[in-house]
């Protein structure tokens, strides 16, 4: 049975992929330059004298989600073969602009090895989802399953949840303290900035005495908790809106924070110089991520609506610890130690999806919340019968 239509969600999520690709591939996007070369110049260059086998898994696994994601997208109009042929035209053409425009790029090396190493993994990703696509977007098992578990029209909300995970790579003064970026934006003002803000408080307030009192009211270890407490429950209570009540939500739940603890241990491990793998698991980083998973699951016991206003309290109430209390000095030795070079735009993305997140979420609250009031109120003045 074919489908009404193409899924959606498949193309957007490409879509959106396929953005983190050009803004990994192309970042930082500054110091453009023309050497007079041609930009396909690289197909003919020799192979690296010098390359990693992490390289080439690297540039791999990169382009296998989009290869997969390519196959799900053209679905039900291409099948087989053709749609893996397809999948696989398209992620040689992405990878080889990507590579010719870094012709023009100071900061980046554009490189026939990474083409190839693109071009498999699309290849390798089109060819291990094509006997699933139908599974997944027409029939059996795996498509009953998304509709038993998950409501209609939540694909944004399935993908935020989704990149909870992801959000948490980049190393933070205390663990899942995401959302930073007001406290990075307010110490690279100067005085000039600060002071005519500042003058907007009253000054019985003492609002720059703020940060020191509030780290001396907890140790660093308790505070690291309750952000982390926080921050996990928030991401729970929002992967658990979409469920249905028949939907195993505890089984879900803890593969999200298996899941998120597994990236956590894989990226600290590809970029941590020293292969300090588990430096982020202080005793406060330990309590908050218990605490998170034993509130997360409790929380299913209350309506939907009560979880989402719990989960946007969290949310701020975290925010405003996370950008409120200062940086453990000893982070530095932490940021010190992660790998830099020429991941420097992997780092980027890792770190701009870690400020954005939190944002994003409160977000989809506040928009799922007007909406509801919205309904509430149509219904409310509408004439009887």
């Amino acid at each position: 049975m074919r489908p009404r239509r193409p899924s959606v969600l498949a193309k957007q999520v490409l879509g959106l992929y396929t953005a983190l690709i050009v803004y990994a591939s192309w970042y930082p996007f500054s110091g453009w330059r023309s050497l007079g070369l041609s930009p396909l110049a690289y197909l003919a260059d020799p192979l690296p004298q010098y390359l990693t086998v992490f390289d080439v898994v690297t540039n791999v696994l990169g382009y296998m989600p989009f290869g997969a994601l390519a196959m799900l997208a053209v679905y039900p109009r291409w099948r087989g073969a053709a749609a893996v042929a397809l999948a696989f035209g398209l992620g040689v053409g992405l990878s080889g602009t990507m590579e010719a425009v870094q012709t023009y790029l100071p900061t980046r090396v554009a490189s026939n090895l990474d083409l190839a190493a693109n071009a498999l993994g699309a290849l390798l990703g089109a060819a291990l989802i094509a006997p699933a696509t139908g599974a997944l977007l027409d029939r059996g098992l795996l498509r009953r399953m998304r509709l038993l578990w998950f409501r209609r029209d939540s694909a944004a909300l399935v993908c935020l949840a989704a990149l909870w995970p992801f959000a948490t790579m980049f190393p933070s003064p205390r663990l899942f303290g995401l959302g930073d970026w007001p406290r990075a934006l307010w110490l690279h003002a100067d005085s000039t900035m600060q002071d005519p803000l500042l003058a907007w408080f009253p000054a019985a307030w003492h609002v720059q005495t703020w940060p020191s009192h509030l780290l001396a009211a907890l140790p660093d270890d308790a505070w690291e908790a309750l952000i982390a407490t926080l921050m996990l429950f928030a991401a729970g209570a929002l992967a658990s809106l979409p469920m249905r009540s028949r939907a195993p939500r505890v089984r879900l739940l803890l593969v999200l924070v298996a899941l998120t603890v597994f990236v956590k241990i894989g990226a600290t491990f590809l970029q941590s110089v020293a292969g300090l793998v588990f430096d982020w698991a202080t005793p406060g980083a330990l309590a908050g991520l218990a605490g998170g998973t034993l509130v997360m699951l409790l929380a299913l016991r209350l309506p939907r609506r009560w979880r989402a206003a719990l989960a946007a309290a969290a949310l701020v109430i975290a925010l405003l610890l996370v950008n409120l209390l200062p940086v453990n000095p000893y982070f530095d030795v932490t940021l010190a130690d992660w790998r830099q070079g020429r991941y420097l735009h992997f780092n980027g993305l890792a770190h701009w999806l870690a400020w954005i997140w939190p944002y994003a979420a409160l977000g989809w609250l506040a928009f799922s919340a007007e909406r509801a009031w919205l309904r509430r109120r149509a219904s409310a003045v509408a004439p009887p019968g």
